[in-house]
């Protein structure tokens, strides 16, 4: 297995992350959309030509399959004959914990990005000397 650098993993999780935060902010501007199901994101290892590479890349999203919650409301233009419609199943306490962890990660891979990339130039500052 190739070697991946400290700066390639890191920004493989930020970019992870901020794919993450894309769905999470998705699926809060869709709360109180009739029907709506909260997507979710998972994590994979990257793979290079059939070979795993030691990044972590977004796998595919997938729709939460919880039951959609009835809500009465004979008024709304989706309403059936009871004058209930197919709620959203986003729970926004839990997406705004998902949009906070996923944030720190973010900030936790740049931190190591950063670190690495400064290490980097330390050492060419070494063998300069």
């Amino acid at each position: 297995m190739d070697r991946i650098s400290a700066t390639e993993l890191a920004a493989s999780g930020m970019k992870a992350q901020a794919e993450r935060l894309r769905r999470v902010s998705e699926n809060i501007a869709n709360a109180d959309t009739p029907g709506y199901r909260r997507k979710l994101v998972s994590f994979e290892e990257q793979v290079s030509f059939g070979r795993p590479a030691g990044g972590v890349q977004v796998g595919r999203t997938r729709l939460d399959q919880t039951d959609l919650p009835q809500v009465f409301d004979p008024a709304h233009p989706m309403a059936d004959e009871a004058g209930y419609y197919a709620g959203s199943n986003v729970n926004l306490i839990v997406e705004i914990a998902d949009s906070r962890e996923a944030s720190r990660s973010y900030e936790a891979n740049l931190r190591a990005f950063e670190q690495s990339r400064q290490m980097g130039s330390s050492l060419l500052e070494l063998l300069r000397r």
